[in-house]
């Protein structure tokens, strides 16, 4: 493709987003398609010769789009917000223009100095501890998802704990029930048994309990066991509960366990500065994540990952083969991001979130996040005045948890149908065993009349109800 090629097979790509964002509330907001219908369109074999583009791009309508569920949609109330935004798919588009391989400070110094820059910037702008700042032992990097910060979180953590003499067989992790998933998962990466993951009792909110943690601590220490990595949660995924890091902390800290605060979706809502409680305790975290790939309109991959010292993330991850050596990594005077992420290879992923921050400034990013909050709080109004539902888990930020009185069977039937029509997209959890519709509302063109139009379905198909 030649540049003229692609200075018109551009032009008509960005015209086909455009387009795609001005229309995408008219499509059903889940794919109403069958497994096997995508592949149905595909022809079985790779062509042979060159097709031309406007072929290609003609078939994402006649293939592609009907099989999209479609994440933009303001209609969108389901798992969590996955926001995009003009400036952040054009960061994107710069950034695979440019094509930077940034694993190491020498390959892009570009590529490592703006992300070091613009994780100090979200220090500012979010208000977690300067100690996360790149001044100190500390710093931010941007990993592709919660999961990997986890993952390389717990890592950090091993390698102290093992650098201090534990035995990998000894080492206990601790988490509560409504931690995320990829903690498990991690914890298998990290060579632990499922007998070294501890699930930690929580409160009435779904909260993980500092008392039940310190006697778990107690209890393994007591029997030999050497507990070293704790993951609590802002925001978790079924409810949006809160784990109190202030008071996990010193729990943790006395027995030399690292803490690890996953923010995932809510560490967002530090951009007002009145929500920032949910930084409440950062000031003793060991390390910190949030996405702003879910509710900072930015599209994925993105997650803010801080540690307050390095020093262990390196130990853990950094090996050296002789073909990486070069002068600047041995000055000690760069950094070198291949140590703070499992692969080698990096995407200049910082030029997004920089176009992002830029394009909104910290005003534009608050108004929206209060906005959002707005809404959620106007739904739990209704919820609360319709003697046929009820709140399911304290309502937090943009996520409302409701139920109907009559059950499972009547709260099931409500959520199949809103999403059997197209109209609206919700996802269910469970919540001391009953089913529960989780209404997350975050979606960067959601309004009032969105919001509206779902709780009017809602509240229509309850009439219809046996």
């Amino acid at each position: 493709m030649t540049p003229d090629e692609f200075r018109r097979h551009g032009a008509d790509v960005v015209e086909w987003i455009a387009h795609y964002l001005e229309t995408v509330e008219e499509h059903p907001v889940a794919s109403p398609l069958a497994p096997g219908d995508v592949r149905a369109l595909l022809p079985a074999h790779p062509p042979q010769h060159p097709e031309p583009f406007e072929d290609v791009l003609a078939d994402v309508d006649r293939i592609i789009l009907p099989g999209v569920t479609h994440w933009q949609s303001p209609n969108w109330f389901a798992y969590f917000p996955a926001n995009s935004s003009g400036p952040s798919i054009l960061g994107e588009l710069l950034s695979a223009g440019l094509g930077v391989q940034g694993m190491l400070w020498a390959t892009s110094p570009a590529c490592t100095e703006l992300e070091t820059h613009v994780l100090d910037w979200m220090v500012e702008l979010l208000g977690p501890p300067d100690r996360f700042g790149s001044t100190g032992a500390g710093g931010g990097v941007i990993e592709d998802s919660a999961s990997s910060a986890t993952l390389v979180a717990l890592l950090a953590g091993r390698q102290r704990a093992v650098d201090a003499g534990a035995e990998l067989g000894a080492l206990v992790a601790y988490a509560s029930a409504h931690t995320h998933s990829s903690l498990e998962k991690a914890a298998r990466i990290a060579g632990l048994g499922p007998d070294q993951v501890r699930t930690v009792a929580v409160d009435g909110e779904f909260a993980l309990r500092p008392d039940a943690l310190a006697a778990a601590v107690e209890e393994d220490r007591s029997a030999g066991r050497v507990p070293f990595f704790c993951c609590a949660t802002v925001g978790t995924t079924s409810s949006l509960a809160v784990d109190p890091v202030a008071e996990l902390a010193p729990v943790c800290a006395g027995a030399g366990v690292w803490l690890h605060v996953d923010g995932a979706m809510a560490g967002s809502a530090a951009v007002c500065p009145e929500l920032r409680w949910v930084n409440d305790g950062l000031d003793r975290a060991d390390s910190y994540a949030f996405n702003p790939h879910k509710w900072l309109f930015t599209n994925f991959d993105c997650t803010c990952f801080w540690v307050a010292d390095r020093s262990a993330l390196l130990a853990a991850l950094s090996i050296l083969p002789e073909y990486l050596r070069n002068e600047a990594s041995e000055s000690g005077a760069v950094i070198d991001y291949r140590d703070w992420q499992l692969p080698l290879g990096r995407r200049f992923r910082a030029l997004k979130l920089w176009f992002v921050i830029r394009h909104y400034g910290a005003e534009g990013l608050a108004h929206h996040v209060r906005r959002h909050v707005a809404l959620a709080e106007e739904l739990v109004g209704w919820v609360r005045a319709d003697e046929r539902f009820v709140l399911a888990a304290p309502p937090r930020l943009g996520l409302v948890c409701l139920r109907h009185v009559d059950g499972d069977d009547a709260t099931r039937a409500l959520l199949d149908a809103v999403n059997a029509s197209g109209e609206q997209y919700l996802t269910h959890t469970r919540l001391d065993g009953r089913l529960v519709i989780r209404v997350s509302i975050g979606q960067a063109h959601t309004e009032e009349r969105h919001v509206r139009a779902l709780w009017d379905h809602l509240t229509s198909l309850a009439d219809g109800l046996p």
